[in-house]
């Protein structure tokens, strides 16, 4: 029968990858791949020769560790992964990494394998799908019609951000998500029950979730049952609990042993009596091939043609809203931001989380594909745009997300909006709190999705709220993270060009990390300033006797600091480093422009961590920092408490001399 064959090619090319590999996880592949078989060749809507066409069915593997059950169904279904690609699973530059890496492989949707995160960024995805449908879709073309598939794992629910990205999902009704858990009662530890003993169903029901059970993990009818009844509910997200046997076929399956080590050869062959499978290693049938053509590529190809007929109506019936489409898809700005986002004059005073506000909005009133929300902190971080409704089941053009206080699963919400296409996104809440969402932030630098993240109450300075809610660590944790932008502006004008940085990049998220405190306006237009990094802010009077260098609110210190110390004929430098990250990618004549070598006396004025500095400072400069977590108190006592004064600042530079 050609669907045991090609569940068993499937299970095979699990067991000949990982055993080549002699590393990876084939115990999910060899329980997994009835639903997976039954869901692509069934169900699943994709075009290989297109294979990020934006109105395809997505596919998150949730459980990344078991790769190679989307590598073989996407080497079946016709996408750019060879058998040869297969044969060098876990490989140093292979196609096939350890877990499905996004636009590095055809075909995967998303970066998957930190458990947890792989139902959230479906939720971001089904968000996407919700509002763009109703965006653009007519009574006589749909451009946006798709569903969001998840295959997880007991891990997945265990973690706390999917309790957070469930919670959220069946709020907001999103019925074009469709979750299926593979149940096999295992954890790598041992037996389910040692950890884990949930009612899914009345938990998931709880949270405004459809629920089905499939009992025979086998039966390819039953789970195609279960697709199609969730596929009819319209007003629910959907869960299908799939009864499965870890390791199916292997002599230790239904055990925690078959979870993440290879079969070896012998192992391998007992599986493989089990399915009667007597083929070589890595040979694919020709039927299964045939199999896959007819149904998943064939029904892929058809419906993709039948969505690109129907683009080239909607182009001549609705012409503005195609050129609108082709904008969200293309990710193109339509105006130069310059001229939209607001400037200030010298002197004016405010938080940069409120300037924040205002470049949000102006941005926002251009960029009708900008949505995003808050962590139950829009009237703190001012992360709303003004006049728009809530995004909801009765609202889906909403485009304020209200995210409720789910730090973790907001973030990676965020990236599957991101990931989706379309839409641009920003997601906020105080800048302490990225501790609650850094692991999504990592995922986003990844996956190069330009996530924009908009954090505010960014030092000492919150005051009495105290050590936790005072960020110390959190600039250099960012920092930190490969394919980051970290944006501190000191005033009006460095936020909204920081605006413009963030909103036109393509491939890397970005934080604009904002005062609670009122700050002093001191810069001008400095937008081909900012998007360089650090640029002299404020020059020396006569020849340099050295450098300040400081970000945020602590550039106007530093000016201030620079005039006192002018008064005693030192004559300084005051540079303000807006971005670490952009400043280290630019020219050596330019760093050493804005940093000669020859000026060795530098100091930093950072209030938090001193850790990064030193790059900039050297080995004769010094660095202001702070090493402890914060204290309580008005916010103007702390910061003096913590020496961040201009006298401070004029004695530590003099120091150096």
């Amino acid at each position: 029968m050609i669907t045991d064959l090609a569940i068993n090619t499937i299970r095979a090319l699990g067991i000949d990858a990982t055993n080549k590999a002699d590393s990876g996880h084939p115990g999910i592949v060899l329980g997994a791949a009835p639903m997976a078989y039954t869901l692509w060749t069934r169900h699943m809507n994709v075009n290989p020769k297109v294979p990020l066409w934006i109105n395809r069915d997505r596919f998150i593997l949730a459980a990344g560790h078991g790769s190679m059950l989307l590598y073989a169904l996407l080497h079946l279904s016709g996408f750019d992964v060879t058998i040869d690609d297969l044969k060098e699973f876990r490989q140093l530059n292979s196609k096939t990494p350890g877990h499905p890496e996004y636009l590095h492989t055809e075909g995967v949707d998303a970066t998957s394998g930190p458990l947890g995160q792989g139902i959230p960024m479906a939720v971001g995805m089904a968000i996407a799908e919700q509002y763009l449908a109703a965006k653009f879709n007519q009574e006589d073309i749909k451009l946006i019609d798709h569903y969001t598939y998840v295959l997880c794992g007991d891990g997945d629910l265990m973690e706390g951000v999917t309790n957070e990205a469930v919670s959220i999902a069946g709020h907001l009704k999103l019925g074009k998500l469709i979750v299926l858990y593979d149940s096999n009662d295992i954890t790598l530890d041992g037996e389910k029950h040692l950890s884990f003993n949930e009612d899914i169903k009345g938990k998931f029901e709880a949270m405004g979730w459809h629920y089905e059970s499939v009992k025979d993990g086998f039966d390819v009818e039953a789970i195609n049952n279960a697709i199609e009844k969730a596929k009819l509910i319209t007003d629910k997200p959907s869960i299908i609990e799939i009864k499965t046997i870890i390791g199916y076929g292997a002599e230790k399956q239904g055990t925690s042993s078959v979870h993440g080590a290879p079969l070896g050869k012998d192992g391998g062959l007992v599986a493989k009596k089990t399915y009667n499978w007597n083929f070589d290693e890595f040979e694919v049938p020709s039927e299964v091939y045939k199999h896959f053509e007819d149904t998943t590529v064939l029904r892929g190809l058809e419906n993709f043609t039948a969505w690109l007929k129907g683009l080239m109506e909607y182009r001549k019936k609705y012409p503005e809203l195609y050129n609108e489409f082709m904008q969200y898809q293309n990710n193109e700005i339509p105006v130069d931001l310059t001229e939209v986002l607001p400037s200030y004059e010298l002197g004016h005073k405010n938080a940069t989380r409120n300037y924040s506000y205002e470049c949000l909005n102006k941005a926002s009133s251009v960029l009708s594909n900008l949505i995003g929300g808050a962590a139950d902190l829009t009237a703190s971080t001012k992360a709303i745009i003004k006049g728009e409704a809530a995004f909801s089941p009765e609202n889906p053009l909403g485009r304020n997300i209200y995210f409720g206080v789910r730090e973790f699963a907001m973030a990676a919400i965020g990236n599957g909006i991101a990931l989706h296409g379309g839409l641009k996104v920003f997601v906020s809440t105080f800048f302490v709190f990225t501790d609650y969402f850094k692991p999504a932030v990592r995922m986003a630098a990844l996956m190069k999705l330009p996530v924009i993240y908009i954090l505010t109450h960014d030092s000492i300075a919150v005051g009495e709220d105290g050590p936790t809610h005072q960020p110390i660590e959190q600039l250099a944790m960012l920092r930190s993270i490969p394919n980051m932008i970290v944006l501190r502006p000191c005033d009006g004008n460095e936020t909204s060009a920081s605006y413009n940085v963030a909103l036109n990049s393509k491939d890397r998220p970005v934080a604009l990390v904002l005062t609670r405190q009122n700050v002093t306006t001191v810069t001008g237009k400095v937008y081909d300033e900012v998007k360089k990094g650090a640029y002299i802010v404020s020059e020396a009077q006569g020849e340099i006797d050295g450098i300040i260098i400081a970000s945020g609110s602590e550039v106007g210190l530093a000016i201030e600091a620079q005039k006192a110390l002018e008064q005693e004929n030192i004559h300084v430098r005051v540079v303000s480093m807006v971005s670490m990250e952009l400043f280290a990618e630019q020219s050596q004549e330019y760093q050493e422009y804005v940093l000669p070598n020859n000026i060795r006396r530098r100091l930093a004025v950072e209030m938090g961590t001193p850790f990064g500095w030193h790059q900039f400072v050297g080995l004769d400069g010094a660095v202001m920092g702070i090493s402890t977590f914060g204290k309580s108190g008005k916010a103007n006592e702390v910061i003096k408490d913590y020496g961040f004064t201009v006298e401070n600042v004029v004695n530590k530079f003099k120091s150096l001399m």
